[in-house]
């Protein structure tokens, strides 16, 4: 404070001594009209003295002055004070009501914005506002009706800030969510929920605590103090309190809506799941269906419903009991099912949105509750599967219906797939109802001619705008559940009504009009209807039988499926996995089918796929690859594939177990040789797992093996095949055939092994002749892997020397090329010296003339007669005839010979090597002519 202050301030002081203020005071004097000087101090002090007469007027008075001084805001530097001043009027209340009035103007204050003079305020003041701001919580526990109302319209300004009234030189406002904020480091959910106890019986301060809680439960931090103070049951159990302004049960749904969003849904819904809180929410929802005809109501009827079916998902809440369960199921049947209950006599739903949403919310939750196995009594006496099923047909033309086209559509896909959940769980009721019966009707209706025009706007209905595919879609999904319950009852009836040449038929249809818009839909369709087929022929060879060849037809399309589409996300993968499982029971143990299916060659389709090198297929496909190779004519087909770079079926497999191998981290040396003969077989995961005495009952280690990986697969197609004529394998494969060769001798002698180490472990000593025939097959199954072991080893070696011989063929070919080469060279340039140098012409020409002269026979029979060899004058040094061949000019410079002359004669050329075909032939006097020698 400066000189001119100071002064200022003593001339308005009638005290000599000079006061401490504690106060926000600006350098300007404008400042000081905002915030009167006020010894925050010597009002508590003054609050805290209690012996003196006079002392309640003081107080009041201090008090009185301090709201006056602080009309226009609260700095941040004071509000722990001024919360402190107000904490100890409120304490007064109980003996001194006169201080109600000075709480209710402080509160009053709380609302005003919180100002702060340097940016670092709110940082600095952060913990002191906490805890301030906390206190309003606590002080809901006087019993005052005005000064909680006070409170809570305190707490709500927090989250709508006002600007101050007026302008304060050097201060500014607090940021918008500050007070929020503080709030919420504060702790003020948790207290503001735990005075919802003392507000029993008085509706406005209740309602007015609900507003504070529905503004707190917009964050995080605020939902988990309050689920921490058990908000949600506090508040649930509320829901049906008396209140004619309905803001109690729209407040109360929105906190709950808000704390299963923002907080930890369990722990809300272990809340909500108490007799008290579902018995309120089952009157609630009732009085809501049955009275509730507002577009307000219907929609809080709704949200109320959501969240039971929320609750419903834990099975320990009392739904039964409570009786809310047998109601829920009455609601969602009393349009289909006509009932003499009087909750549902003379009630009607409309086609509002609102009333649309509660049938398929109805739907939902009777999907949820049907997880609950003591619900299953309820729905048979609600007849469930009779009002789903009224669903289940064709739309009726010139029918007048409480639904318009679009919503009976998305409720009929809905119905459908609630019965695909239900049905399974009522198989009597779903007979008795003819469902089977029904749903085929309806899956024929799906397949014809009829125009249809489609919606698809639902979820339900995605990608069946214009067509029937969504219908299709649900409806195969219901047979597919009832098919996979492998109840001969129902099956048996679905066979006999034909439903196997229907479903082929329908794959047929498909197959013929493709459809690549909803290729993903078509895709989930196909591997359904494959998937029912499996479940219906499985384990029966007469509906093997009806499958035929039609359905092989369709099992072998599907196979033909291009491979970069397997690779896709469109449910291509989903669909060959059917595929393979058709195969499996459709085809395989019928002779006839077998046959047909190799005669399409489908054995080599199944070998393609197993050639694409995905995991995920191999395992199955090596399955059915071991059945198959049980028809004689298999052996032949499998030897017959032809894989890219002409691979055989037999290097296929090895490739598959030297790669599985790998990945199990089982020991070969770089060749694929055994390096542990005890172990040949131990994968890594077997080296790191101790031997574990088991009971009898219990498959060890060793055995699991089997069934965990594919090497037992390949053992048994390639031991079907015959080990010693497999064809296209290198010296490389059979180095791993020789240890699949003897995977079981090898699988033997391990599980021998670990018999012997648990009978240690166990601390037994077997009998002597037990323990010499333990010691025995020990020592056979390791000389079965050293002499695998050595036999490898010989096929390495026989394979490096035949490589060296294959080398060396290699460098004698070349040695000879390069002769040859060196040969041809020099005939060519004998040649050139001929015809470019006279003397070497002459000597050459000397040299065969005595060539010619030695070579003749020189004795001569009397009378004979002899003719000329050699044409004289002639100065060639080539044999001459009565044609030459003319080569003047050297190939490398022409770019090849000459070639198609008239006549087209081939002749040896002068400079060695292959016939060539010549441009020009003359005779030999036109030789004379044209070739100056």
């Amino acid at each position: 404070m400066d000189e001119g202050q100071d002064r200022s301030f003593r001339n308005k002081s009638s005290s000599p001594r000079r006061v401490p203020v504690v106060a926000v005071v600006t350098e300007d004097e404008e400042t000081q009209g905002v915030f009167k000087p006020m010894d925050l101090n010597h009002v508590i002090q003054l609050l805290e003295e209690n012996d003196k007469d006079d002392l309640e007027e003081k107080q009041l008075k201090s008090v009185k002055k301090l709201v006056q001084c602080y009309q226009n805001g609260l700095p941040l530097r004071d509000l722990a004070k001024i919360f402190k001043i107000l904490n100890l009027c409120a304490a007064k209340i109980e003996n001194q009501h006169q201080f109600v009035e000075s709480v209710y103007d402080i509160l009053k204050l709380c609302s005003l914005p919180f100002l702060k003079k340097k940016v670092s305020d709110e940082i600095t003041y952060a913990e002191d506002t906490a805890n301030s701001v906390a206190l309003l919580g606590d002080l809901m526990k006087i019993p005052s009706s005005e000064l909680r109302i006070q409170i809570c319209k305190c707490i709500v300004n927090f989250y709508h800030a006002e600007p101050p009234k007026k302008y304060i030189p050097g201060y500014q406002q607090a940021s918008s969510s500050y007070k929020a904020k503080m709030a919420e480091v504060g702790g003020l959910a948790k207290t503001m929920v735990q005075s919802i106890t003392l507000l029993e019986n008085q509706l406005i301060e209740k309602l007015w605590v609900l507003k504070v809680l529905q503004h707190l439960s917009t964050s995080e931090g605020n939902c988990t103090l309050m689920v921490k103070a058990q908000a949600a049951s506090k508040i649930c159990a509320h829901l049906n309190d008396p209140d004619p302004s309905g803001q109690l049960l729209f407040r109360s749904t929105e906190i709950l809506w808000n704390l299963l969003e923002k907080s930890p849904k369990q722990e809300i819904i272990q809340q909500l799941s108490t007799l008290e809180c579902l018995v309120t929410l089952k009157e609630v929802f009732k009085n809501l269906f049955m009275r509730g005809f507002s577009h307000y109501d219907r929609q809080l009827r709704n949200d109320i419903l959501v969240i039971t079916t929320i609750i419903a998902q834990n099975l320990e809440a009392p739904m039964i009991e409570c009786g809310f369960t047998r109601d829920l199921i009455l609601f969602t049947t009393f349009n289909e099912v006509k009932s003499q209950n009087p909750l549902v006599k003379g009630l009607k739903l409309s086609n509002s949105y609102e009333d649309f949403e509660l049938k398929k919310l109805l739907f939902n939750i009777i999907v949820i509750l049907c997880k609950d196995l003591p619900t299953v009594q309820l729905l048979i006496d609600g007849k469930v599967v009779l009002a789903l099923l009224t669903y289940v047909k064709k739309p009726e033309k010139h029918k007048v219906m409480e639904w318009s086209a679009a919503q009976y559509e998305d409720l009929q896909l809905h119905a459908i797939a609630t019965l695909s959940s239900v049905a399974p769980l009522l198989i009597e009721e779903y007979l008795s109802c003819q469902g089977n019966a029904r749903v085929l009707a309806f899956l024929e209706w799906c397949e014809s001619e009829d125009p249809f025009f489609s919606h698809g706007n639902s979820f339900h209905g995605t990608g069946g705008r214009g067509n029937k595919f969504a219908q299709m879609r649900y409806t195969l999904r219901l047979l597919r559940a009832m098919v996979h319950l492998e109840n001969e009852t129902v099956n048996t009836d679905l066979c006999e009504k034909g439903t196997i040449q229907q479903l082929i038929g329908i794959f047929k249809n498909i197959i013929s009009r493709p459809n690549e818009k909803e290729e993903a839909i078509v895709l989930e369709i196909q591997s359904d209807i494959l998937l029912i087929l499996s479940g219906l022929c499985e384990h029966h060879i007469q509906r093997k039988e009806i499958f035929g060849t039609e359905g092989v037809d369709i099992i072998l399309h599907v196979m033909k499926t291009d491979a970069k589409k397997l690779q896709s996300d469109l449910g291509y993968n989903v669909l060959l996995f059917s595929t393979l499982d058709s195969i499996w029971c459709c085809i395989l143990g019928c002779y006839l089918s077998e046959d047909y299916f190799l005669e399409k060659e489908g054995i080599f389709l199944l070998l393609d796929v197993l050639a694409l090198n995905q995991k995920k297929f191999c395992n199955l496909i090596l399955g059915i690859m071991v059945e198959f190779c049980d028809n004689p004519k298999t052996a032949a087909h499998v030897n017959a594939w032809r894989g890219r770079k002409n691979q055989t079926a037999a290097s296929l497999l090895i490739k598959l177990w030297r790669k599985e191998e790998k990945e199990l981290g089982v020991r070969r040396d770089k060749n694929g040789k055994i390096i542990d003969t005890k172990k040949p077989l131990f994968t890594s995961f077997q080296e790191q797992q101790k031997t574990i005495p088991l009971p009898a009952n219990c498959p060890s280690i060793a055995v699991m093996d089997v069934a965990e990986n594919i090497r037992a697969k390949i053992y048994a197609v390639l031991g079907k095949l015959d080990f010693e004529n497999l064809p296209g394998l290198s010296a490389e494969h059979f180095v791993t055939l020789c240890i699949i060769h003897r995977y079981l001798d090898f699988k033997i002698g391990e599980i021998w092994n670990e018999i012997y180490e648990e009978i240690k472990l166990e601390n037994l000593r077997p009998v002597t002749s037990d323990k010499r025939i333990l010691e025995t097959i020990t020592i056979a199954s390791e000389n079965i892997g050293k002499m695998v072991a050595s036999l490898q080893s010989e096929m390495i070696e026989s394979q490096a020397r035949q490589d060296v011989q294959n080398e060396q063929k290699v460098y004698t070919k070349i040695q000879t090329t390069h002769k040859q080469r060196e040969l041809a060279n020099k005939s060519w340039e004998n040649f050139l010296a001929r015809t470019s140098n006279t003397k070497t012409l002459k000597k050459a020409k000397r040299l065969q003339e005595k060539a010619i002269e030695s070579s003749k026979y020189n004795e001569r029979t009397q009378n004979a007669v002899l003719h000329p060899t050699v044409i004289k004058g002639l100065n060639t040094t080539i044999p001459s005839g009565r044609v030459v061949t003319v080569e003047s000019t050297p190939v490398r410079l022409l770019g090849g010979p000459l070639a198609d002359t008239d006549i087209a004669l081939k002749k040896l050329p002068v400079r060695g090597g292959a016939l060539q075909r010549v441009k020009a032939v003359k005779t030999v006097d036109e030789a004379k002519k044209s070739i100056p020698i």
